[in-house]
């Protein structure tokens, strides 16, 4: 399965395409693609979205999807999904 998944232009925040062709926050929103019609369909979508200044950078995603949640199939995706690998307002407890 595949999915959209951009910048938001006015604040930087990575948005997942849903099944209406808006644009959300989260990856559990964000539709699922299962034909390569379905994709082409998405990416004309998302290059009109780009047209109209509200994303950057549109690209199709693997996505797997187990134990009821959705995962990107790479890192890079990943880390763009859920945030960075570290984090800096998470401090380890003092001893």
């Amino acid at each position: 399965m595949q999915m959209i998944i951009a910048s938001r232009l006015v604040d930087g925040r990575v948005v997942f395409m849903n099944a209406d062709g808006a644009w959300v926050d989260s990856i559990e929103d964000g539709d699922l693609l299962r034909t390569a019609e379905e994709c082409d369909r998405s990416l004309g979508l998302a290059m009109q979205a780009v047209a109209d200044c509200v994303i950057v950078d549109p690209y199709l995603i693997e996505v797997t999807v187990g134990n009821g949640e959705r995962q990107p199939a790479e890192a890079r995706e990943a880390i763009r999904a859920f945030g960075p690998s570290v984090r800096t307002d998470q401090l380890a407890g003092s001893a």
